[in-house]
């Protein structure tokens, strides 16, 4: 719950900056939620709830980041706020990059004759991924400013 809503806290923010910045937040934020969430239902899943239970309890979850994002944008118009947000939740997410997603890349079990070079150029791949998009909405941000003005 803390970490969607400190999503909501960037991308509130990012609007209330410049609707180009937030299109982007959100996109990045989509990005690394949608694997995220679905990790999270199949844990809730193995833990022993059923199915529409995971739901319920992704969904709230999930509520949270809309409250996050309601919270950023109030606070995104104060200029030194909206500062100190991108930097808590940028560190949020190196910690949850760090702490939760990193050891878990390092501990997948390869099947009987699999390649374990196979998972870490797949994992590679994925992060060369995002890095790219990242890279090309940073490139075109002028042009997607543009293409939104009236």
């Amino acid at each position: 719950g803390i970490h969607n809503f400190c999503d909501g806290l960037a991308i509130g923010s990012a609007f209330a900056a410049s609707v180009t910045g937030g299109i982007s937040t959100t996109i990045a934020v989509f990005c690394h939620e949608l694997p995220h969430e679905i990790g999270d239902f199949a844990v809730l899943l193995k833990a022993g709830m059923r199915p529409k239970q995971a739901i319920v309890y992704n969904v709230v979850s999930s509520v949270l980041a809309f409250c996050g994002m309601l919270i950023g944008v109030m606070l995104g118009n104060i200029e030194s706020a909206s500062l100190w947000i991108f930097t808590v939740v940028g560190g949020m997410f190196l910690y949850v990059s760090l702490v939760d997603m990193l050891p878990e890349m390092m501990s997948v079990d390869s099947r009987d004759g699999e390649n374990p070079f196979f998972h870490l150029v797949f994992q590679a791949c994925g992060m060369f991924l995002g890095i790219g998009i990242m890279l090309i909405i940073a490139m075109y941000e002028d042009k997607m400013k543009t293409m939104m003005e009236p």
